[in-house]
Protein backbone atom coordinates (compact mmCIF):
# COMPACT_ATOMS: atom_id res chain seq x y z
CA UNK A 1 0.00 0.00 0.00
CA UNK A 2 2.76 2.41 0.80
CA UNK A 3 4.59 2.13 -2.40
CA UNK A 4 1.00 2.38 -4.55
CA UNK A 5 0.38 5.54 -2.56
CA UNK A 6 4.11 7.10 -3.21
CA UNK A 7 3.74 6.50 -6.79
CA UNK A 8 0.41 8.20 -6.63
CA UNK A 9 2.24 11.18 -4.88
CA UNK A 10 5.09 11.17 -7.11
CA UNK A 11 2.31 11.30 -10.20
CA UNK A 12 0.36 13.89 -8.04
CA UNK A 13 -2.42 12.40 -8.40
CA UNK A 14 -2.58 11.38 -4.31
CA UNK A 15 -6.13 12.42 -2.03
CA UNK A 16 -6.53 10.86 0.60
CA UNK A 17 -9.92 9.83 -0.12
CA UNK A 18 -7.81 7.40 -2.53
CA UNK A 19 -6.73 5.19 0.60
CA UNK A 20 -9.60 2.33 0.36
CA UNK A 21 -8.83 2.42 -3.42
CA UNK A 22 -5.30 2.17 -2.67
CA UNK A 23 -5.88 -0.78 -0.37
CA UNK A 24 -7.75 -2.84 -2.71
CA UNK A 25 -5.28 -2.54 -5.25
CA UNK A 26 -2.87 -3.87 -2.82
CA UNK A 27 -4.87 -6.57 -2.11
CA UNK A 28 -5.19 -7.50 -5.53
CA UNK A 29 -1.53 -7.67 -6.08
CA UNK A 30 -0.98 -9.62 -2.82
CA UNK A 31 -3.39 -12.29 -4.02
CA UNK A 32 -1.15 -11.89 -7.57
CA UNK A 33 1.72 -12.63 -6.02
CA UNK A 34 0.52 -15.71 -4.44
CA UNK A 35 -0.92 -16.60 -7.73
CA UNK A 36 2.65 -16.58 -9.14
CA UNK A 37 4.33 -18.37 -6.54
CA UNK A 38 1.50 -21.00 -6.76
CA UNK A 39 2.46 -20.98 -10.76
CA UNK A 40 6.44 -21.48 -10.35
CA UNK A 41 5.86 -23.69 -7.87
CA UNK A 42 3.43 -25.72 -10.28
CA UNK A 43 6.72 -25.80 -12.42
CA UNK A 44 5.78 -23.08 -14.73
CA UNK A 45 4.03 -24.74 -17.09
CA UNK A 46 1.61 -22.53 -19.49
CA UNK A 47 -0.46 -25.31 -20.29
CA UNK A 48 -1.50 -28.55 -18.04
CA UNK A 49 -3.47 -31.41 -18.45
CA UNK A 50 -6.80 -31.37 -17.34
CA UNK A 51 -9.51 -34.63 -17.23
CA UNK A 52 -13.32 -33.49 -17.43
CA UNK A 53 -16.16 -34.94 -15.67
CA UNK A 54 -16.67 -37.77 -18.51
CA UNK A 55 -12.95 -39.19 -18.47
CA UNK A 56 -11.63 -37.13 -21.08
CA UNK A 57 -7.85 -36.00 -20.62
CA UNK A 58 -7.08 -32.25 -22.75
CA UNK A 59 -4.59 -29.37 -22.33
CA UNK A 60 -5.89 -26.43 -20.44
CA UNK A 61 -3.89 -23.33 -19.35
CA UNK A 62 -2.60 -23.04 -16.45
CA UNK A 63 -5.21 -22.44 -13.96
CA UNK A 64 -2.77 -20.00 -11.80
CA UNK A 65 -1.52 -18.42 -14.88
CA UNK A 66 -5.05 -17.43 -15.74
CA UNK A 67 -5.98 -16.59 -12.11
CA UNK A 68 -2.36 -14.22 -12.44
CA UNK A 69 -3.91 -13.14 -15.90
CA UNK A 70 -7.29 -11.99 -14.54
CA UNK A 71 -5.28 -10.33 -11.14
CA UNK A 72 -3.44 -8.11 -13.70
CA UNK A 73 -6.50 -7.08 -15.55
CA UNK A 74 -8.32 -5.68 -12.09
CA UNK A 75 -5.14 -4.13 -11.27
CA UNK A 76 -4.47 -2.24 -14.16
CA UNK A 77 -8.03 -0.64 -14.17
CA UNK A 78 -7.54 0.30 -10.62
CA UNK A 79 -3.50 1.63 -11.53
CA UNK A 80 -5.35 3.58 -14.24
CA UNK A 81 -8.23 5.33 -12.17
CA UNK A 82 -5.40 6.01 -9.79
CA UNK A 83 -3.84 7.49 -12.53
CA UNK A 84 -0.32 5.64 -12.61
CA UNK A 85 -0.65 4.69 -16.47
CA UNK A 86 -0.02 6.90 -18.78
CA UNK A 87 -3.31 7.03 -20.07
CA UNK A 88 -5.17 7.33 -16.68
CA UNK A 89 -2.83 10.42 -15.51
CA UNK A 90 -3.68 12.13 -18.86
CA UNK A 91 -7.14 11.76 -18.03
CA UNK A 92 -6.94 12.55 -14.55
CA UNK A 93 -4.67 15.64 -15.77
CA UNK A 94 -7.43 17.01 -18.25
CA UNK A 95 -10.48 17.09 -16.11
CA UNK A 96 -8.24 18.49 -13.52
CA UNK A 97 -7.29 21.18 -16.02
CA UNK A 98 -11.05 21.73 -17.36
CA UNK A 99 -11.62 22.03 -14.13
CA UNK A 100 -9.35 24.33 -12.71
CA UNK A 101 -9.63 26.56 -15.76
CA UNK A 102 -7.68 29.66 -14.76
CA UNK A 103 -8.94 33.20 -16.67
CA UNK A 104 -6.85 35.72 -17.14
CA UNK A 105 -7.36 38.76 -14.81
CA UNK A 106 -7.45 41.43 -17.56
CA UNK A 107 -10.16 39.33 -19.24
CA UNK A 108 -12.21 38.53 -16.66
CA UNK A 109 -12.68 42.66 -15.42
CA UNK A 110 -12.55 43.22 -18.98
CA UNK A 111 -15.91 40.74 -19.42
CA UNK A 112 -17.70 42.90 -16.06
CA UNK A 113 -17.74 45.94 -18.21
CA UNK A 114 -20.81 46.29 -21.17
CA UNK A 115 -19.07 48.25 -24.17
CA UNK A 116 -20.91 50.31 -25.74
CA UNK A 117 -20.92 51.50 -29.17
CA UNK A 118 -20.81 55.24 -29.34
CA UNK A 119 -21.40 55.53 -32.88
Amino acid sequence: MKRITESCKEAGTYREYFDDVIATLADILARRDMAQQLFKKSGGNILVMHTNKAGVTNFEQNPALRMINDLNRDALSYWRDLGLTPAGLKRINEAAMTAHEEVDPLTAMMSKFRVVDGT
